[in-house]
């Protein structure tokens, strides 16, 4: 596996928005907390979180390329097979990516890294609602804005769900994620 350092690297010779680059910081800072509480490997489920979306700012324009070209990036960089399907699969499942479109995620990680990379969206979304204010913010509030189906409409509450398949409720899942993304916030322009 290459280093933090490195995997940042790649992903700013490339495109990226600044909030992407929050996306996948966040996405990252959460899978950290979640292998942590597992008893999973810590930098190696960081990494995964910091790369899900290596090839978004190549497929950004092109959905149905997402998660595919993530392959030969990520080869080219020396990560395996198993790493590379990891990312890919919070890909599955969607219309858009018709490769991908019949799959199933099926392992606690796969759930893991769908459940926190698509949780991100609705967090970051309260706060900027809270005057980017994160610090205080607490699980109820953001059960409340989950439950709104109108509220972050794009971010897929079914895919979050996914985390009480490896034994996590919501509401203790909403605390960990905002705990994550609050040791984050001044990189992610967030208070």
């Amino acid at each position: 596996m290459i280093s933090r350092e490195k995997a940042l690297e790649l992903l700013k010779s490339m495109p990226q928005t600044e909030a992407d680059m929050n996306h996948y910081l966040e996405s990252e800072a959460i899978m950290r907390k979640l292998a942590s509480k597992l008893n999973e490997d810590v930098e190696y489920w960081g990494m995964l979180g910091l790369l899900h979306d290596v090839d978004w700012a190549l497929t950004r324009d092109n959905w149905q390329e997402h998660c595919t070209k993530a392959r030969e990036i990520l080869e080219k960089e020396g990560f395996d097979d198993n790493f590379i399907e990891i990312i890919q699969s919070h890909g599955y499942g969607y219309d858009a990516i018709p490769c991908f479109k019949d799959k199933k995620r099926t392992s606690r990680i796969e759930h893991c890294l769908a459940a926190a990379e698509t949780l991100t969206g609705i967090i970051y979304a309260y706060a900027l609602m809270r005057g980017k204010n994160i610090s205080d913010m607490e699980a109820k509030g953001l059960g409340k804005k989950f439950k709104d189906k109108r509220f972050a409409a794009n971010c897929d509450r079914n895919i979050v769900k996914e985390i009480e398949l490896v034994g996590i409720s919501l509401d203790e899942f909403f605390l960990l994620s905002i705990e994550a993304m609050k040791d984050i916030k001044s990189e992610i322009g967030l208070e």
